[in-house]
This record gives structure tokens, C-alpha cells and sequence, in this order.
């Protein structure tokens, strides 16, 4: 790792810098201003949107009916330039030469540069991206450090502390709830990027376990699993660029875990290296009784005691069988109640989804220009679902599966699946569907920053629910939001809901919501976030968590007082205290009752 200095920077004077860049971030170019790899995204060029990039199935595809639907529902004006870019008002590094000399001495990787400030200043929501690209991003990072190991992290903590510098600890970046953004802070920042430790140490066959350094992404993880034949199965939808740290530090969750289960039932141990020293069990063991489990109180910390630098997960062997499929159901409580059924039978898939009318129509339209031949096969389907079927096109909803396993063993879980929608009025409609609501969730925040730059603003956000209240919290999010658009003079939305995970007595929905804020707001963001917030405070009335698995970090700590106890709230206090008395990890996420 390169180290930079500049000797004696002009402290007076900040430096602008194109924000269009791209940055290394472990083994792949990533986008400085936007989600996912530099290579790829979204683009409208000679009257028509595409996909740029061979990445994914959609790739170097035109999309005629993503571009109608564009203009149609979200009032897209195409005629009008992209939302022109502004430079970054970037303040030079504050830190002193003596902390980059005890680094370059001990070897450990470090950088000033601008654009890797930058790109270490923030995550991937959409208030994020928006300051990127226009030039309103607060603090940066004075410095971001790249530690090869684990002797290196507990060194630049040590130094932190002798120093009084304040650490955030780094993975993919993916986070949406303002996590790794700078807080108010006098104090020189370190962003503490875990990239460099990303090996999978050992597998160990007898035991079906691998201990892997908490730097790797999602991808790199199967990748190098899948060489020896196994797989963890923690598939976010951000795992081709989130970490085992992140995981760990959010309490994630994964597309697939009806097989896998959650990050927490993954994880059997881990090392934290905290400003108090390293938290770790001396043996590795299946479970335990020895009080209170520390994976429970320091899973889900968000950097707040320390960072994670190593886990030992179960592995499990790769399936002998992959096959998507998907249902199609007239309204959305008919697929609701399959998946419930389907839930408290047992028999779910490795991944189900249900996702409303408005994400269907959305998703239908990011398909290539279609032949003759299939616009034939295409109106003949509409005409047997309408006619025969009854089914109106403006309520269906589909249903996305993923079956996975031993051959005999699918085929019997996938057929009682499919007696159970065709009880209630679902209709088989194959795996070409099924892929392709699948993949989608790999593409979704392409479109969110494609949205921005024809003055579009959206955002998802989540939440768990019990299956009593869940038709009732999406009817009511739904429509509130609708009700608050409309108040606003909004005339151009979209709210939509999915059900992306169950469990024996809940599931979780995701919404996404955009809206053209043309004409209406000089603040788009600021919208958003009222919006949002009135959102998240009818999730909370209607009887929903305030995240699933996305976290609280900065954007949602405000609603923590209503979800518990004020007792339960100062035990996280304490233990902030306990672990890092000098609050060293200064992120100032999930709760701050009082100075820490």
C-alpha cells in the first residue's frame, strides 16, 4: 500500500476535485459517486436507456419499456440534460506527521488522497450519494489506514488512544443508514479499512467450519469457499461488495436464509479488538452455557466497541441442485397467504418473494426490445390470464423462488410448494421470472443513481413484522405515503412493497419509494427524509421494527427510545463505556443518551 504525505499543506485553502472517479476497494474498481463496480450502471443515449457493462444479464441490453415506464410513472423528462455534477469542496488531511511516521515505520498501509477520503466519507444511501455528486459532503476522513493484519489493527488503536484520534471502522462501504460518516467531531478521523485482511484461513472438513479475516467481501467469501466445494450462504443483496465485518457489525441477514439462517446463526466465534483489548472465547464450540452469550451483546454493535478482524463460520456443502421459479397470484393478499402457509409448513425455499403489482410492472419493463414472435406470446398470455384466469393486470403479483438442495429432495419441497399456491390461486409461471426478479436485486441501486441524475430521488427501507399486521402495516406505509405526496404536490411516485423474508411468526417487507421532485423542492433530500421518517414512524405504529437487518447507524437512532426499555438502552451504554471508555470508535451510531 502506497503511503502519502504532503509536507506542510496550505491549511488555509480547500482543494476541488472532480467527483467522477473511480477507487480501488479490494480487488475491484468501484464507483467513487455511485453503487457498485465503475464498469457498469445505467445510461440514456440516442433516445434510450441501457445498461452498460457484461456483468449482468442486462447488460448492453436497450430497455424501450424501462424508458416508457420511466417517463410514465415517474414523469421523467429525457429531453431535459442530467442534473449537472458539482466539484467537491475537499479540506486537506489533519494529521499529524508523527502518527504517519509511527505508521510508515510499523509498515502499515496508509493514504491522504482526496478521492479516497472521499469515498471512505460515506456509504451508499441515497443522502450519501446525492452529497457526492453535488457537492455538499460534510467531513472526510483525515486518513485511512489499511491494516494487513491483526497485529496492525491493535497498533493503530494503541496509537489512536495515546493520540486521541477517533477510528471508523471500514468494510464494503454498503451500509444505508450513515454508519461510516464522520460525526461532529474535533478530533483527527481514521477510516480503518479492513480490505487487506480478507484470506479464509483454514477449512476445517470435520468440523464444517471455515475462519476467514472479516475484510472479504461476499463474492470473494463463495468464491474461495466454492474451491473446496462448500458455501457459507449468507447472500445479501450486497454481498457482491459487503463484508464479513459489516455482517457482523450490522446483524445481517441473506436471501437465502430459510437454508443458511442469519449472520448470527452463521457465526460460531470472532475476535473484537477494542480500545479495552481483544474480546474472544478460548474454545469453539457448537453452544454453550456460560452465561450471557457475548456473539448477542457485541453482533450488531456498528462499530461502536471495536472492529472485528477474524470469524469462524459453519460451512456447508454446495447444493447439487439450483432452479428458480416463480408464481403468479391475482392480488397481493393471495400471495400473501401462500407465503404464510408456506412458511409454517416448513417447506420454504432457499429464497421466496413476493413482490406487489407496482415492483411487478416495474420489473416487466427491464426487458430487451421484444420480437415479433414474442410480443405475439406476450399478448396471448395477457389474454389468458385476463380471460380465462380472471385476473386483473393491474392487481397481480408475483412471487420469486429459488429451490436448492439434493435433486429428490427440491423436486418434493418445490411440488408441495406449488399445491399450496394453486390453492390459493396461484399460477406456475416458471423459472425465466424467477431468475429475473432474482437478479434484479443486484441492479436496484444502478437505478437509483441513474434516478438522480434526472432529478429522481428513492430509497428502500425495511422492516419485520408479525404476520398479523403485516397486510395492515404495507396498506398503511402505503398510503400514507401516498396521502403526504399528495399534500406536497407531488404528482409523480412510486411506493412499492415486497416480502423478501419469512419466519414461523413474521416476515419482513421492503418498500421503495421515489419520487420526481421537479419543480416542487430545492431540497430533495430533505423531502426524502421527512417523507421517510413519517414512514418509519407508521411502521413503528403499525406494529414493525425499526430495521431488519439494515441497522440503525445515524439516520434511524432518533426512533431507538421506542423500541425498548430506557434500562434495556443504558445496558448499550455501559458496554460502550466498558469497551471503549475514551470513545475512540467515534461513529456515534445506534444511541447516545449521554456524552460517551
Amino acid at each position: 500500500m502506497t503511503s502519502v504525505f504532503k509536507e506542510n499543506p496550505d491549511e488555509s485553502n480547500s482543494r476541488k476535485r472532480n467527483p467522477l472517479e473511480e477507487v480501488r476497494q479490494g480487488r475491484e474498481l468501484v464507483k467513487l459517486d455511485g453503487w457498485g463496480y465503475a464498469d457498469s450502471g445505467f445510461v440514456f443515449e440516442e433516445n434510450i436507456v441501457s445498461f452498460v457493462g457484461e456483468r449482468y444479464k442486462i447488460g448492453k441490453l436497450e430497455l424501450p419499456y424501462f424508458t416508457a415506464w420511466c417517463t410514465d410513472v415517474l414523469g421523467v423528462d429525457f429531453s431535459q440534460p442530467p442534473v449537472q455534477r458539482r466539484p467537491l469542496d475537499i479540506p486537506p488531511p489533519k494529521v499529524e506527521k508523527r502518527c504517519l511516521e509511527i505508521l510508515e515505520k510499523n509498515g502499515v498501509g496508509f493514504c491522504t488522497e482526496d478521492r479516497y477520503r472521499v469515498f471512505h466519507a460515506h456509504g451508499h444511501g441515497l443522502g450519501d450519494i446525492y452529497a457526492v455528486r453535488y457537492g455538499s459532503i460534510g467531513r472526510v476522513p483525515d486518513l485511512v489506514v489499511y491494516p494487513a493484519n491483526q497485529a496492525e489493527v491493535e497498533l493503530v488503536i494503541s496509537f489512536a488512544m495515546e493520540h486521541n484520534l477517533a477510528i471508523i471502522p471500514f468494510g464494503g462501504g454498503t451500509t444505508v443508514t450513515g454508519a461510516v460518516n464522520c460525526p461532529d467531531d474535533p478530533r483527527s478521523i481514521i477510516s480503518l479499512d479492513m480490505s487487506r485482511m480478507c484470506k479464509v484461513v483454514e477449512i476445517d472438513d470435520r468440523n464444517c467450519t471455515a475462519t476467514v479475516e472479516t475484510g472479504i467481501t461476499g463474492k470473494h467469501l463463495e468464491e474461495e469457499l466454492s474451491k473446496s466445494g462448500y458455501t457459507v450462504g449468507h447472500e445479501p443483496d450486497s454481498y457482491e461488495f459487503s463484508t464479513l465485518g459489516g455482517w457482523l457489525s450490522t446483524r445481517a441477514s441473506g436471501m437465502k436464509k430459510n437454508v443458511y439462517g442469519n449472520i448470527e446463526d452463521i457465526v460460531i466465534s470472532f475476535t473484537l479488538v477494542t480500545p479495552r483489548g481483544v474480546v474472544k472465547k478460548h474454545f469453539q464450540a457448537p453452544r454453550v452455557s456460560i452465561g450471557p452469550d457475548i456473539n448477542n451483546y457485541v453482533l450488531g454493535s456498528e462499530g461502536s466497541f471495536g472492529v472485528f478482524t477474524q470469524a469462524t463460520l459453519k460451512i456447508c456443502k454446495l447444493p447439487d441442485v439450483k432452479k428458480h421459479g416463480s408464481v403468479l397470484f391475482p392480488d397481493f393478499q393471495s400471495g400473501f397467504y401462500f407465503m404464510e402457509q408456506v412458511s409454517k409448513e416448513g417447506c420454504k425455499p432457499a429464497s421466496i418473494r413476493l413482490i406487489d403489482n407496482e415492483q411487478f410492472l416495474f420489473g416487466q419493463s427491464l426487458k430487451a426490445k421484444e420480437t415479433f414472435r414474442d410480443r405475439l406470446i406476450s399478448t396471448a398470455k395477457k389474454f389468458y390470464l385476463a380471460r380465462y384466469c380472471k385476473f386483473d393486470l393491474k392487481k397481480i403479483c408475483l412471487v420469486t423462488m429459488l429451490f436448492q438442495g439434493e435433486k429428490e429432495e427440491t423436486e418434493r419441497q418445490e411440488k408441495r410448494v406449488l399445491s399450496i399456491a394453486a390453492d390459493h390461486g396461484g399460477l406456475d409461471t416458471g423459472g425465466e421470472n424467477g431468475e429475473r426478479g432474482y437478479t434484479l436485486t443486484f441492479i436496484i441501486a444502478y437505478i437509483r443513481d441513474f434516478g438522480l441524475d434526472y432529478r429522481i430521488v428513492a430509497e428502500s427501507f425495511e422492516t419485520s413484522v408479525p404476520w398479523d399486521k403485516t397486510l395492515s402495516l404495507c396498506a398503511n406505509v402505503k398510503n400514507r405515503l401516498g396521502r403526504e405526496c399528495r399534500t406536497r404536490g407531488i404528482r409523480h411516485f412510486l411506493i412499492s412493497s415486497r416480502i423478501t423474508q419469512t419466519y414461523h411468526s413474521g416476515a419482513v417487507v421492503y418498500f421503495y419509494f421515489a419520487f420526481n421532485h421537479t419543480g416542487i423542492t430545492e431540497d430533495p433530500v430533505g423531502l426524502y427524509t421527512e417523507l421517510e421518517h413519517i414512514a418509519r414512524q407508521e411502521i413503528l405504529g403499525s406494529g414493525g421494527s425499526l430495521s431488519h437487518h439494515h441497522g440503525v447507524g445515524k439516520v434511524r437512532k432518533m426512533f431507538m427510545p421506542q423500541t425498548m426499555t430506557q434500562p434495556a438502552l443504558d445496558s448499550f451504554v455501559a458496554l460502550k463505556n466498558h469497551f471503549d471508555p475514551k470513545n475512540i470508535f467515534a461513529a456515534g451510531n445506534l444511541y447516545t443518551r449521554s456524552k460517551l
